[in-house]
């Protein structure tokens, strides 16, 4: 059984730092894309940052590039992403997602809870 974990979520003020991590189970970690995703209060799904399999290749979108980065550690299972200089706009719950497919990524047109395996969320709150 696919198993994703989140933690190291809380409250930070604005300008802070914080590193998530997600705990993986159940398949074998180094053969998957992973992603982190994120969902702020009433609003939809949001694509945070993407690692290859052998974690060597990353990608961010404008609203994160610069300030977030996602990495792996393969032997431990385990993924992780480095947020600094936070804005209250980052507040979310967020989600480690694995890739469906084995060594390869298949983003949807439109992005889903159906998509993938996710985990069950952690909540970053950034505010003074």
């Amino acid at each position: 059984e696919v198993q994703l974990v989140e933690s190291g979520g809380g409250l930070v003020q604005p300008g802070g730092s914080l590193r998530l991590s997600c705990a993986a189970s159940g398949f074998t970690f180094s053969d998957y894309y992973m992603y982190w995703i994120r969902q702020a209060p009433g609003k939809g799904l949001e694509w945070v940052s993407t690692i290859n399999s052998g974690g060597d290749r990353t990608g961010y979108p404008i609203a994160v590039q610069g300030r977030f980065i996602i990495s792996r550690d393969n032997a431990k299972n385990m993924l992780y992403l480095r947020m600094n200089m936070l804005k209250p706009e980052d507040t979310a719950v967020y989600y480690c997602v694995r890739d469906p497919k084995i060594h390869s990524a298949s983003w949807p047109e439109n992005l889903t809870r159906d998509f993938g395996y996710w985990g069950q969320g952690t909540q970053v709150t950034v505010s003074s």
